[in-house]
């Protein structure tokens, strides 16, 4: 009886440990929707054959501290999530684009299907000259976020809006929204395909 007394309270014990060390990135997810995601094009249907993301669009959860740390190069815009890796695929460049004019004000939206306190939120662009047939690196990314916006470790509504001048850029590239997570170890990772 003693022994079985022990086993369930270990049990039990782990099961908990197991549930704290998760609970903290199941309760943020979120995507950008303005300029359109990669995450959120597979959601809504707009492109196929994307995988599992296609059901879990606000799931590109991944290591913070972009760009020093997180996800490898390569993976950024699956967050280095194995089952997401449809979104690093570059399909020959041919992602859908959002059509923005360089120099100009944009506002950008993330949908937050699950809020969480908040570090900040940073968008970086590709260089002049990038691959768009490659898979994302940190080399075709300018070093210096175009637009970072502290948070100050508050919980964001379920659409966060940031207004902000677009880099003087011509043809294809991708913006790279990182949404910093303040009290665990992740961030959120959205590529945007657009076309200036």
């Amino acid at each position: 009886m003693r022994n079985k007394l022990t086993s369930l309270l270990l049990g039990l014990g782990l099961a908990g440990s197991a549930m704290l060390a998760t609970s903290g990135s199941a309760q943020a997810h979120g995507y950008t929707d303005s300029p359109v995601s990669r995450q959120q094009l597979c959601g809504n249907g707009t492109v196929r054959n994307c995988g599992q993301i296609q059901w879990e669009p606000p799931s590109v959860e991944g290591p913070k501290g972009f760009p020093a740390r997180g996800p490898g190069d390569g993976h950024i815009c699956s967050g280095g999530i194995g089952r997401f890796s449809e979104l690093d695929d570059p399909r020959g460049g041919k992602w859908p684009t959002t059509k923005l004019t360089a120099g100009q004000n944009h506002t950008f939206v993330w949908r937050i299907t699950a809020r969480h306190a908040t570090t900040d939120f940073r968008y970086y662009i590709t260089k002049d000259g990038w691959d768009p047939t490659k898979p994302l690196t940190r080399a075709d990314l300018d070093p210096q976020p175009f637009l970072s916006v502290p948070f100050g470790g508050r919980q964001p509504g379920s659409t966060v809006t940031h207004d902000g001048v677009l880099p003087r850029k011509t043809g294809q590239h991708i913006i790279l929204g990182v949404w910093t997570i303040a009290d665990t170890g992740n961030a959120f990772y959205a590529c945007s395909d657009v076309r200036f």
